[in-house]
């Protein structure tokens, strides 16, 4: 075990008198490109990272579920018999909502004693939410002696979340937490959930960098943009944006009022963008990737208008960092994490760079940190 796994276990020890019998992990994820594309039914690169949620455990026989979350500083119990719903966006919500999912669904649920411990940081837009709800899953199924493929389990995580944690999201954050694959970014179709490895060429890493702006989703404008992109569609007569193409949306114009046709405009050109930056993060195409990045941000500050302050100042330090290749916004925007390319060689003068000019330019602290491509949610054997 390394220095962390001990630290759980001796929370664990401290928690309930004992020893865990299972342990299981699920990633967190950062979005290549894709933003907003995932309800939209279209594509996304997205990259599982070697920032994770472990959750530690034993197994009750009284059908009784107590979890200590070591991030929160709190605990939560509860019958699998009674599930009482938690309030929308608290931690506990997304724990009751996959015990709830599941047990819908016919499958057999054992109570337990567990620890939670993660390294995803809070509402920065890495997907902490659906790395807890991936690793709840994973362990239901290990204590229950159950099978799941990989799909169906982000299908029933993002159940959970839509229905019991009031965040209305698309299947983007718990695909890529089941389902990552080592050492690739995965180019997912949304509307069939089929996936193609994307390897990187040799000599880039991939650095996160949070300008430590909070950001929550539930009830926010995240819906707005939602509902916008889902009346876009509805005026053009088609299912979903990904059956439409920037010459049907321009021969609604004057029908679409400008906010809806901004916001269309910005879901259509995002998935070809994806579909681009497959082909020249393979080939290692410095020039593309930094332009189609620089387009990305600038669509979701100009048409999506998903960015904030802080945003705009951490582009600015990472645009300007020693071995740069391409940077831009992570996750739903509004604040939390944003992701750059970064030459291998780099990496250490590129985070050192990007942390004083904006703690220079906006009085906070960021946290850089390179990131790793990582298998999906499952058990840990030690």
């Amino acid at each position: 075990m390394d220095e962390r796994n001990l630290s759980i276990l001796s929370a664990f020890k401290e928690a309930f008198g004992s020893e865990p019998s299972v342990w299981v992990r699920a990633p967190g994820r950062v979005d290549l490109m894709g933003s907003h594309t995932d309800y939209n039914l279209g594509y996304v690169l997205t990259l599982p990272i070697s920032r994770d949620t472990v959750i530690a455990a034993r197994p009750r026989t009284d059908g009784v579920v107590r979890l200590r979350s070591v991030a929160m500083g709190a605990e939560d119990s509860f019958p699998i018999d009674a599930i009482e719903p938690a309030k929308p966006g608290d931690w506990t919500s997304y724990v009751r909502g996959v015990a709830a999912v599941l047990k819908e669904e016919g499958y057999k649920l054992t109570g337990l004693d567990g620890v939670i411990d993660t390294t995803i940081p809070l509402r920065s837009g890495l997907s902490s939410s659906a790395a807890l709800e991936c690793a709840v899953a994973v362990l239901f199924r290990e204590l229950g002696g159950w099978q799941m493929e990989p799909a169906r389990m982000a299908q029933l995580c993002q159940r959970a979340e839509n229905q019991y944690a009031g965040v209305n999201c698309g299947i983007l954050d718990q695909f890529s937490s089941c389902a990552g694959q080592a050492g690739c970014a995965l180019l997912l179709d949304c509307r069939d959930l089929s996936i193609r490895q994307v390897r990187l060429a040799p000599g880039m890493s991939i650095v996160i960098c949070d300008t430590r702006a909070k950001r929550s989703l539930a009830g926010s404008e995240y819906d707005e943009r939602r509902a916008d992109c889902e009346l876009g569609a509805k005026l053009m007569g088609v299912a979903s944006l990904r059956d439409s193409s920037l010459e049907q949306l321009e021969s609604y114009k004057g029908t679409l009022s400008d906010q809806v046709m901004r916001r269309c405009r910005f879901i259509l050109e995002e998935n070809a963008r994806v579909l681009a930056l497959a082909e020249a993060l393979t080939a290692g195409n410095r020039e593309a990737i930094k332009n189609l990045f620089a387009e990305s941000f600038r669509g979701a500050a100009e048409l999506y208008e998903i960015t904030a302050p802080a945003m705009h100042a951490m582009i600015q330090a990472m645009n300007a960092a020693p071995g740069v290749i391409g940077a831009r916004q992570a996750g739903a925007g509004f604040g939390g994490c944003m992701v750059a390319l970064v030459e291998e060689s780099c990496v250490v003068a590129f985070s050192k760079s990007v942390y004083a000019e904006y703690q220079k330019s906006t009085g906070t602290e960021p946290q850089i940190y390179a990131v790793d491509a990582v298998e999906g949610a499952g058990a840990i054997e030690f």
